[in-house]
C-alpha cells in the first residue's frame, strides 16, 4: 500500500514464513530433484514476498498491482508444485497440509491487496 513499508504488510510477513516452510519441505525431496522440482519450488516461494516488496516500492498503482499479480502467479505455481509432490509420492499429504494452507492464505491476502490497490486507482481518477 502506498506509504507503507513492505515489512509492515501482513501478507509479506506471511509470505516470508511460507518461504521458510518451503525450504523445510524441499529438504525432504530426493537428491535427484535438487536441480528440478526443489529448485523450482524455492524460486516460486521466494518470488512471492520479493514481488510484494517490489510492487509496494512502486509509485504508480498500475505498477504496484502488476507486481502483486506476479506474486499471485508465483503462489499458484508453488501450490501446483506442492500438489505434484503429493501426486508423485515424494511427500505425504499430511506433511504438505500446513504449507498448502499457508499458500492458500497468502493467496487470499494477495487477492485482497490487489483489489484494494486497484480501488485506490479508481479513487484517484477524475
Amino acid at each position: 500500500m502506498i506509504g507503507k513499508n513492505h515489512r509492515e504488510l501482513l501478507v509479506w510477513q506471511k509470505a516470508m514464513r511460507l518461504v521458510v516452510a518451503v525450504y523445510d519441505l524441499v529438504r525432504k525431496l530426493p537428491k535427484e530433484e535438487n536441480y528440478g522440482l526443489s529448485d523450482q519450488m524455492r524460486r516460486a516461494a521466494i518470488s512471492i514476498p520479493s514481488n510484494i516488496a517490489e510492487g509496494n516500492a512502486r509509485c504508480s498503482v498500475k505498477d504496484m498491482a502488476h507486481f502483486f499479480y506476479i506474486a499471485q502467479g508465483s503462489r499458484a505455481e508453488l501450490e501446483t508444485q506442492l500438489e505434484l509432490c503429493q501426486l508423485i509420492g515424494y511427500i505425504p499429504q499430511q506433511e504438505l497440509q500446513s504449507t498448502f494452507l499457508q499458500t492458500q492464505e497468502v493467496g487470499r491476502m494477495l487477492s485482497g491487496l490487489i483489489k484494494s490497490t486497484l480501488q485506490q486507482d479508481v479513487k484517484h481518477q477524475p
